[in-house]
């Protein structure tokens, strides 16, 4: 429908077409089709697992490089890189496993 959005502007002065786009934007909006809230409310749950799987990732980095930190061993800015780019949750557990008996970052990344 490539003049339906025209339309609207067309229709809505400029307060309401504002005020329409603000209610849109603050997610304050409620959804009425069965269709609508359907995929709007599985979108927000693929939203949060994804937060949430940032958020382990995030923490599992954070934890490694304060537990070697904690135990006194240098970590470069190639290694610090390395260790914040890595998206793999079981290689994180295994380089923080390793990092409690390591003497340096080389022992990390074995």
């Amino acid at each position: 429908m490539p003049g339906f959005d025209h339309e609207l502007k067309v229709r809505f002065s400029e307060s309401a077409r504002l005020m329409w786009e603000e209610l849109m934007a603050t997610g304050t909006y409620e959804w009425q089709s069965d269709f609508a809230r359907k995929y709007v409310g599985q979108g927000r749950a693929e939203g949060r697992e994804e937060g949430r799987e940032e958020g382990q990732l995030l923490a599992k980095h954070d934890a490694l490089l304060r537990l070697l930190e904690w135990r006194g061993i240098s970590v470069s800015e190639d290694e610090r890189s390395q260790i914040n780019a890595c998206d793999d949750l079981a290689q994180l557990d295994r380089w923080f496993d390793r990092a409690t008996t390591a003497a340096s970052t080389a022992e990390l990344f074995d």
